[in-house]
């Protein structure tokens, strides 16, 4: 049985007659009869009445709803294919950093919902490494997070911003008033040329609260407010919590921290200065769908619009 018999068959039944639908489909009225006659051998019965006014047979009329119903469903089957393939249609998964989900890929998803409302978009937050597992095991389509987080053989990277470390601590913390004390190296720098932030020597009196951000500072002289860190937390909102209740101070990327925070201040970490790499990640050497390649240029073109790399 094929589909271009039943369309035949549906055609006749719709213009009325074989002359009729065989003019339609720009066939012979013997190709069509033919066709015709071939389903019904397929089949085993007759379609359509003897006759040139294409009356159904019992079997005919039968099988015309479901034949309607078979070929209504294979062309939006085809109808989506074709959307997908051109981006329209379809499921993206996106892990992320929390940060981002907050502050970044709200936006981001905004402009691609106007442009793409028919794509499904399943989001998971999670800290860099789960992401970066997320990623190369399949489970999402592509990931937004820290470039250190991942085997750079294994992924496609393109940086999207640098987002600056600061030190995080209780407005009432006295390290308020060390931010402000005048820097050696800016001496004959104005007062209000000066860039407000600590050194990591100014943090070690302070008990330390560890994080999964607190990565960044491997490998840099703060390393040392990693192996001392009185309290080591993951979740984002337990370490807020612990930094309200003044239990201690910590290291975050300053997209990381929430804006209007009434109790907490974000400050930069001037010596070490460093910068968290963040960017969209696909895998290497493997194609993504039409519609996740549609939401990882927008993302890049967004970013390079709206903010300075």
């Amino acid at each position: 049985m094929k589909l271009q018999q039943l369309r035949h068959f549906l055609l006749v039944v719709e213009e009325g007659g074989f002359r009729a639908a065989a003019h339609h489909a720009h066939r012979t009225q013997a190709a069509l009869s033919a066709s015709i006659k071939e389903l019904e051998k397929t089949l085993g019965q007759r379609l359509f009445e003897s006759g040139n006014k294409a009356t159904l047979t019992p079997f005919g009329e039968t099988c015309l709803p479901k034949i309607e119903q078979f070929l209504n469903s294979y062309r939006a089957l085809e109808e989506d294919l074709k959307a997908a393939a051109a981006g329209g249609k379809g499921k993206i998964r996106i892990a992320s950093v929390p940060s981002l989900v907050t502050k970044l890929l709200p936006s981001v998803l905004v402009e691609y919902s106007k442009k793409y409302p028919d794509i499904e978009i399943v989001l998971i937050d999670d800290n860099a490494v789960g992401v970066a597992n997320r990623l190369l095991t399949g489970e999402v389509d592509l990931a937004l997070g820290n470039c250190t987080s991942m085997d750079q053989a294994d992924i496609d990277f393109t940086l999207l911003l640098s987002d600056p470390i600061g030190v995080v601590y209780l407005k009432s913390n006295s390290l308020n008033q060390l931010k402000n004390q005048p820097n050696s190296r800016t001496n004959s720098q104005t007062n209000s040329q000066r860039k407000k932030g600590l050194k990591w020597p100014q943090l070690v009196a302070q008990p330390f609260i560890y994080n999964g951000t607190c990565r960044l500072l491997e490998n840099t002289p703060a390393e040392v407010l990693n192996r001392n860190a009185r309290y080591t937390v993951e979740n984002i909102t337990s370490l807020f919590s612990l930094l309200r209740n003044d239990l201690g101070i910590t290291t975050l990327p300053k997209l990381a921290f929430p804006a209007n925070e009434p109790e907490l201040v974000w400050i930069d970490l001037l010596e070490p200065a460093l910068d968290r790499q963040i960017g969209i990640f696909k895998l290497a050497n493997k194609t993504i769908s039409p519609p996740a390649q549609a939401f990882y240029e927008l993302c890049i073109a967004y970013v390079q619009d709206h903010y300075l790399l």
